[in-house]
């Protein structure tokens, strides 16, 4: 019988604005589910750049909450694991879903675009996958992520929408930004075995639109493994 395929998810917290954003999170891993792979959440256990309140949208002053913790809450208790903890070669590709946690926790790219720093563990862990050749699918503003990561590395052909100023950060770190319509788009990078799609990078999407795409990039992120 042939291995189940493995699959990490990797979080960024919980919630869209200071976190991972909870419906693409929750829709990949119904994605991966119906095709019937295993996948195992994994989060940095470090604190959030900062702690946003979703009903204002405005920060809190003083308020800290762990990355790791935050995650859990989407993964459920005990399921979701250190980032310090994980191996590449446990896993046969990674997902990444977006949210700002993944442009503020994972990266600086909010505040500094095409600038911006990568937590060390985070992209030594990105890098891993494209190192072993293994498919990558993100999701947002994670493509960013990716693009920071292989920036003087090499050059994907990925999307984040139809933002111009996210195309421009891009064509900056060397990449190929390639505009989309809407949120049941993707973009294949074969050479990379890359897999990307805008999802909420386009703010009034249809849940079920944001569906078929991160379906969609699922289901090509698992044809590569």
């Amino acid at each position: 019988m042939a291995k189940t395929p493995h699959v990490a998810v990797l979080l960024a917290g919980c919630g869209h604005l200071d976190g991972a954003e909870v419906r693409e999170s929750v829709l990949a891993l119904l994605a991966l589910d119906q095709h019937g792979v295993t996948f195992q959440c994994l989060a940095p256990d470090a604190d959030q750049f900062h702690v946003v309140d979703h009903v204002t949208g405005q920060p809190v002053p003083g308020a800290r909450r762990n990355i790791l913790q935050e995650a859990s809450r989407i993964a459920r208790v005990g399921q979701c694991l250190d980032l310090a903890g994980a191996r590449v070669q446990d896993y046969d590709a990674l997902v990444m879903p977006g949210g700002y946690g993944v442009a503020k926790n994972h990266c600086s790219f909010a505040f500094k675009g095409a600038e911006a720093e990568v937590r060390p563990d985070v992209a030594a862990f990105v890098r891993g996958f494209f190192d072993a050749k293994k498919p990558v699918g993100a999701i947002c503003i994670a493509p960013a992520l990716v693009a920071l990561a292989l920036s003087g590395r090499a050059a994907a052909d990925l999307t984040l929408g139809s933002d111009p100023g996210c195309a421009t950060a891009m064509t900056a770190l060397g990449q190929h930004h390639r505009t989309t319509a809407s949120a049941r788009e993707i973009v294949v990078d074969e050479a990379h075995k890359l897999v990307t799609t805008p999802a909420y990078m386009f703010d009034d999407a249809r849940l079920s639109d944001v569906w078929v795409g991160i379906e969609r990039c699922v289901a090509e992120v698992l044809k590569r493994i």
